[in-house]
């Protein structure tokens, strides 16, 4: 049997795009070149579908000069790819895709809909997990039912920010919830457009700026408490969770900048926590993953609160970064599974979720 054939597809429309572009060099150097034949679509800023046509023209960057478009037809048919190059149409059949995208129209169930439709294997969460999922609000409303806490909070609508009921939605707020809060946009990832406020003021210049990435703002109560997460990986049948790490964040929170570009911010692998804690930890990442019907990977992250050692769950990421500071893969390792491992890994998960006829 020859190789099998696999697009992995990566950089994206949202504002975590770069992001991408990290991560997949970190899983494309991963795959066995000897078991795969690997094909790199990069999804631009604009939404073109573009053939990469090496790992070091994503390094680069110069991809996004590919005068050759690639798309994944919806034909459940063919199950392929077609490639507009000087004129000319041709097809390439693919046997599983790697989608390493972050954020909006990557991670939120509009391109694993383009899967289904094709029934074409592909790495990660279904349709109905990655948009309950990338959208904190919704996350809000499952983890409910479970009985494990998570932060008070109040939603408003974007619409309302934009009308000028500024004022009005401040005092929702403050009815409810205490100062200082976090004001985050439900669907944006990376922490991009999150902030804190500390007063009346701040919260207002907050909701404008969340405005401007989604539709619905989530304002949270600030938990004061170390920042705690924890990788699952496999199906609803077969769950599995790793050890747990700490954040050690530079920034007052663990914004964008924090995250990705700050050397101050890191992370520490199997930190020491009160007895029974990481157990819990683990058991709540595990029982999150499946209510939202979770498949392949997620990173479930958490508070453990300061005065109270309360575990508080944040929040859960379905297509968690494998840059070189990502903690997802570095968890694994902590486990004895190393990059390559994980990968194939990811890669056998997809093709037994079609096999087994469960999307």
């Amino acid at each position: 049997m020859g190789r099998l054939s696999i697009a992995v597809i990566f950089g994206g429309q949202s504002s975590e795009h770069e992001i991408s572009c990290i991560s997949v060099q970190t899983v494309a150097k991963a795959i066995r070149q000897d078991t795969y034949d690997i094909t790199y679509i990069g999804i631009t800023k604009e939404g073109r579908w573009l053939l990469a046509d090496s790992l070091s023209s994503i390094s680069d960057g110069s991809w996004r000069e590919s005068e050759v478009s690639a798309v994944l037809s919806p034909d459940a048919s063919k199950k392929e790819i077609i490639i507009f190059e000087n004129g000319k149409i041709t097809t390439k059949k693919i046997d599983v895709v790697f989608p390493v995208l972050h954020g909006m129209y990557g991670e939120d169930g509009t391109i694993q809909g383009l899967f289904e439709m094709a029934q074409i294997p592909y790495v990660g969460c279904g349709v109905l997990a990655s948009a309950a999922g990338m959208d904190k609000v919704y996350t809000k409303i499952i983890v409910e039912d479970l009985g494990i806490r998570q932060a008070e909070y109040v939603l408003v609508r974007a619409k309302d920010v934009m009308a000028g009921k500024l004022e009005e939605q401040a005092e929702r707020v403050e009815a409810k919830l205490n100062y200082p809060v976090f004001i985050k946009p439900s669907k944006a990832g990376s922490s991009q457009g999150v902030s804190k406020a500390h007063d009346r003021a701040e919260l207002i210049e907050g909701l404008k700026l969340a405005a401007g990435h989604d539709t619905k703002i989530l304002v949270e109560r600030n938990i004061v408490g170390r920042e705690i997460e924890c990788a699952v990986l496999g199906s609803a049948e077969a769950v599995e969770a790793s050890g747990v790490g700490e954040i050690l964040a530079a920034a007052e929170f663990y914004d964008f900048d924090a995250k990705y570009t700050n050397a101050e911010s890191r992370t520490v692998i199997s930190p020491e926590l009160p007895e029974g804690k990481t157990e819990e930890i683990r058991s709540a990442a595990k029982r999150i993953f499946t209510a939202l019907d979770g498949y392949g990977l997620s990173r479930v992250d958490f508070f453990l609160e300061k005065d109270t050692n309360q575990v508080v769950f944040n929040e859960i990421n379905t297509m968690p970064g494998f840059t070189s500071i990502s903690m997802y893969p570095m968890l694994w390792q902590a486990e004895g599974m190393d990059i390559e491992q994980l990968v194939e890994k990811q890669i056998q998960l997809a093709l037994q979720r079609m096999q087994g006829g469960k999307a």
